[in-house]
């Protein structure tokens, strides 16, 4: 009885999540739906191929994904030496460190916005790209010290200093035997870098000041223009590249797991 009511749980859990996808294709390949039909009466592929043919759609697309995968580089740079000290080290004012990390994610997005906007402007970064990714890093950089330093929590450092005995240099060791223990840990990191940056709507619009057309941002205009097909097709190419990656990120994950496993 108790397994019939976990399956039941779990189909009903993917079915929430697999609903908005399907009700997303079948609006974005119908040309004919209309209420109380259950199916749309014909198919086409013309909305999508027209939204894949927009120069707008398809510049939007590539920033999206450009921003996102810079902002992760940057979160993982500048992250990793502080999740690396805070999950190893016990120091004085560590407490206040991590609210300090941790005050963007409490803070209301709109007035971290608004004051990153007044700074920018006066700085003469608003309306750049430049801008934008750095004000990216501001949600981004939370999450991604919070995961690595977890990771660094149960790290040994004993296997450093048992290769600086054997004579390792600290590069060598690094992209040797830290990188390689904290691996997974880091791709991680940088897919929670990578989703928070895609799906960043507020900022890019406070901080680019429409100058910096990411498909989020399309996608909310199509949604104001209340055109069900269009709004379909744009969430389907806003959900695919995400998708993907974790897919991909997953698929990895245990295929560096296994490999591991088999060698101790």
């Amino acid at each position: 009885m108790k397994n019939l009511t976990i399956v039941i749980f779990r189909i009903f859990l993917y079915g929430i999540l697999i609903a908005p996808m399907v009700l997303f294709m079948l609006y974005a390949f119908s040309e004919r739906w209309f209420f109380p039909a259950p199916l749309p009466t014909s198919w086409t592929t013309n909305i999508v191929t027209r939204m894949l043919n927009d120069p707008r759609t398809t510049s939007g697309l590539f920033i999206s994904i450009g921003i996102a995968m810079l902002v992760s580089f940057l979160s993982l740079l500048i992250g990793f030496p502080a999740a690396r000290t805070l999950g190893l080290r016990t120091f004085r004012g560590r407490q206040i460190a991590w609210l300090i990390f941790f005050l963007p994610t409490v803070v209301p997005p709109l007035a971290v916005g608004m004051g990153l906007n007044i700074l920018f402007l006066r700085l003469g970064w608003s309306g750049t790209l430049f801008g934008v990714i750095l004000a990216h890093l501001v949600p981004t950089l939370p999450y991604t010290i919070f995961t690595l330093s977890g990771v660094f929590s149960r790290y040994d450092e004993n296997y450093e200093h048992q290769a600086l005995v054997l004579g390792s240099s600290r590069l060598r060791i690094f992209f040797t035997v830290t990188l390689r223990l904290v691996f997974p840990g880091l791709i991680v990191a940088a897919l929670f870098a990578f989703l928070i940056s895609w799906s960043q709507y507020l900022l890019t619009l406070l901080i680019g000041g429409g100058k910096i057309l990411t498909l989020p941002m399309l996608l909310f205009s199509a949604v104001s223009g209340g055109n069900p097909t269009s709004i379909a097709a744009l969430s389907l190419l806003f959900v695919a590249p995400p998708v993907i990656i974790i897919a991909a990120s997953a698929r990895f994950l245990v295929q560096h797991g296994n490999t591991i496993r088999e060698q101790y």
